[in-house]
C-alpha cells in the first residue's frame, strides 16, 4: 500500500509539474505576469517571493499550478494590468495554452533517453534461459526459477527458447517432463501445462530472460525518439478506435486505477516506473489536446475562434463554455473512477 501511495505520488507529481511547468515558461517568455508558481496543492508550506512571482511549496505533492495574471474570470480586468493573459497577442496565448502538452512529449524522450543510456538496451535472448516465473502457475509448482536453463522436454533437446513453446503447443493437461540445468548441476521436474483463458494456448508460467546492450549518447536519443513517436502514434490509434464500434467496450481508468497500476508496475523496479510515468505523460498530453472545454485543447479552440472573429469573446460566454467543460470532465472522472472501484 505504501509503495502504491508513493508510486502514484511520484508519477502525477511529475506529470503535472513538467506540464505546469511549461505554462510558466512560456507565460514569462511572452512577458505575462505569473503571479505565482506552485510544487503542489493546498495549505502552503514554504514561499519565497523572487521578481513578482511567489514561488511556494504547497501540503499535497501531486504536481503544481500556475497563476498568470487575467486567467481567472472572476478577476478584476484593471488589477490584471497590461501584462495579463487576455491583453497578450493571440499567438502567445496559443503558445502559453500548448506548452503544457508540448513538455508532456517532451517528458517521454527525456525519461527513454536517461533509461537507454544509463540502463542499456534490452532485447529477448533466444536462448532457453527462465527470465521469470509467474506465481501460481505450473512451472512455479513444479520448482523451476529464473536462471534455470531448459536442456530437455521429454527428453527431446531445446536449444532455443522458441522450441518450449512448440512443445507446449495444444497440450494442456498432459505431464511433461523437463530437464534444466541449475548453478552447473542437472535436475529435472514434472510439469502440466494449463490453458490460458485469454490466449486460449497451454502455458506453464514462464518467461524469457533478456539481454542488454550498452549504447552510444547519439543512440540512446535517437531510440528514445523513435520509441517516443511509435507510442505516440499507437496511442493516437486506440483513441480513434475509442469513438469506433471496436472500442465500444474499451475501459476507462481514473486516478484510483492509475495509482493501481503505479504500485503493481513499481514492484519491478524504478526502470519500469520510469517507463509508465513517460507512457502516461503521453496520455496526458493528447488528452489535454482535446477540443474539450476546461481542457487545453477547449481554450485553443476558443483562441481560434477568437483569431477569426477579429475580437474576444465575452466574459459570459467563456464562463458557460468552462463550466460546461467542467460538468464534462467531472462525469468522465465519476465514471472513471466508478469503473475502478468495480474492477
Amino acid at each position: 500500500m505504501l509503495l502504491t501511495i508513493i508510486s502514484a505520488i511520484f508519477v502525477f507529481g511529475l506529470l503535472v509539474l513538467v506540464h505546469e511547468l511549461g505554462h510558466f515558461i512560456t507565460a514569462k517568455m511572452t512577458n505575462m505576469r505569473v503571479d505565482e508558481f506552485a510544487i503542489g496543492f493546498g495549505p502552503k508550506l514554504i514561499g519565497w517571493k523572487k521578481g513578482e512571482t511567489l514561488y511556494a511549496i504547497r501540503a499535497i505533492p501531486l504536481g503544481g499550478f500556475n497563476r498568470i495574471a487575467g486567467m481567472d474570470l472572476d478577476e478584476d480586468e484593471n488589477d490584471a494590468g497590461d501584462r495579463a493573459y487576455f491583453r497578450r497577442p493571440i499567438w502567445a496565448r496559443m503558445i502559453v495554452i500548448l506548452a503544457g502538452s508540448c513538455m508532456n512529449f517532451l517528458l517521454p524522450v527525456i525519461l527513454f533517453f536517461l533509461i537507454f543510456f544509463f540502463s542499456g538496451v534490452q532485447s529477448p535472448n533466444p536462448e532457453p534461459v527462465i527470465g521469470g516465473i509467474m506465481d501460481g502457475r505450473p512451472a512455479a509448482s513444479a520448482g523451476l526459477m529464473a536462471g534455470d536453463r531448459i536442456l530437455a522436454i521429454n527428453g527431446q533437446e531445446i536449444t532455443q527458447w522458441s522450441d518450449i513453446s512448440d512443445h507446449f503447443k495444444d497440450s494442456a493437461g498432459k505431464p511433461f517432463e523437463i530437464t534444466y540445468s541449475r548453478d552447473g548441476e542437472t535436475g529435472s521436474s514434472t510439469i502440466i501445462p494449463v490453458e490460458d483463458p485469454t490466449s486460449k494456448r497451454a502455458v506453464i508460467g514462464i518467461q524469457g530472460s533478456l539481454l542488454t546492450q550498452e549504447v552510444s549518447l547519439g543512440e540512446a536519443a535517437a531510440l528514445a525518439v523513435d520509441k517516443t513517436w511509435f507510442i505516440f502514434k499507437t496511442m493516437l490509434g486506440a483513441l480513434a478506435m475509442i469513438f469506433t464500434q471496436e472500442g465500444a467496450s474499451a475501459e476507462i481508468s481514473g486516478p484510483i486505477g492509475v495509482a493501481q497500476m503505479a504500485g503493481e508496475v513499481a514492484q519491478h523496479g524504478f526502470i519500469p516506473l520510469l517507463n509508465f510515468a513517460a507512457f502516461l505523460s503521453l496520455n496526458l498530453g493528447i488528452v489535454n489536446l482535446l477540443p474539450v472545454p476546461a481542457l487545453d485543447g477547449g481554450h485553443f479552440v476558443t483562441l481560434v475562434i477568437e483569431a477569426v472573429r477579429g475580437k474576444q469573446m465575452s466574459k459570459r460566454a467563456m464562463y458557460y463554455i468552462q463550466v460546461t467543460g467542467v460538468v464534462i470532465l467531472m462525469s468522465l472522472m465519476i465514471f472513471a473512477t466508478f469503473n475502478d472501484v468495480t474492477r
